[in-house]
């Protein structure tokens, strides 16, 4: 391994990631060095920990790891895979402005637009609870989650990884803090989950904030704007293109239903590079 390793800092609308070639350097990437990467006043900080591989399948061009603020690895990050593209392409890894990258989930593919926004094709919404997984005996568009001696009724849905998604009236003033952890760790979800709150504004506009599993809130987050969209439309209240405004700024979200890809489209920046001894 060597002495010090090379990472960009990145973010796509403010959720914040470190990404790090292990391609062209050699690096353990333990649990123990995420959290020591991840944390903000002694280290890089960021809110995830992404890592460009070599694929396991020849027809993929990457493989695309994910860790969370805690260490632990999980399976998608849709706001982390517009920035991997914009890494990859600045880094001169790929030409292709077209990218297959593995996931924990699955393959995902990757469009760099030539105005410079991303467009991700997450795949399809995984909407059984078996699946996500969630504890239910039924599928369902929404589900009532027994939460504090109430009822909290919630849509649960799996966009390569689990998302609850709960209707409030306003963002500002929803319970982030307090209900985002109660629900992420909520026996329903025995994989734990991110928590979604969503204001409906029109049919073609939502507001979102997100409680990210293993992070905590967010000032973005893509898998969980592609779940809110696809809750609005199992519930009616969306139509198939919707705008998601987040803390960080605004994401394009498309679902044409069951069948279909959800599409994600929105920036990826790059803050600065650097090299960190481990």
């Amino acid at each position: 391994m060597s002495a010090r390793l090379r990472f960009s800092k990145m973010h796509g609308l403010g959720n914040d990631f470190v990404v790090i070639d292990t391609i062209n350097q050699s690096v353990d990437l333990t649990p123990e060095r995420i959290r020591k990467l991840s944390d903000r006043h002694f280290g890089v900080g960021c809110d995830q920990v992404l890592a460009v591989t070599v694929p396991q399948q020849p027809h993929n061009d990457f493989g695309y790891r994910i860790f969370n603020h805690d260490g632990s690895e999980v399976e998608n990050c849709g706001n982390g895979a517009r920035c991997f593209a914009k890494f990859v392409r600045d880094k001169k890894l790929t030409g292709k402005r077209s990218i297959r990258v593995e996931t924990l989930s699955g393959e995902m593919v990757l469009h760099i637009n030539r105005h410079g926004d991303i467009t991700v094709d997450m795949g399809l919404p995984t909407l059984a609870p078996e699946n996500i997984p969630f504890q239910s005996p039924l599928q369902s568009p929404t589900y009532l989650l027994p939460l504090n001696g109430q009822s909290l009724e919630i849509s649960a849905i799996s966009m390569g990884n689990p998302h609850a998604v709960t209707l409030v009236d306003d963002v500002h003033t929803a319970a982030v803090d307090i209900l985002g952890p109660q629900i992420e760790a909520h026996p329903y979800f025995p994989q734990k989950t991110n928590v979604g709150f969503m204001a409906v504004k029109t049919r073609n506009t939502i507001a979102l904030r997100v409680y990210e599993r293993g992070v905590g809130e967010t000032l973005a987050c893509g898998t969980g704007a592609c779940a809110a969209v696809v809750a609005g439309q199992l519930r009616e209240l969306l139509d198939p293109v919707v705008t998601v405004n987040l803390p960080g700024g605004q994401l394009q979200i498309e679902w044409q239903g069951e069948g279909h890809p959800v599409l994600m489209t929105g920036p990826a920046t790059t803050v600065f590079q650097g090299q960190v001894k481990l």
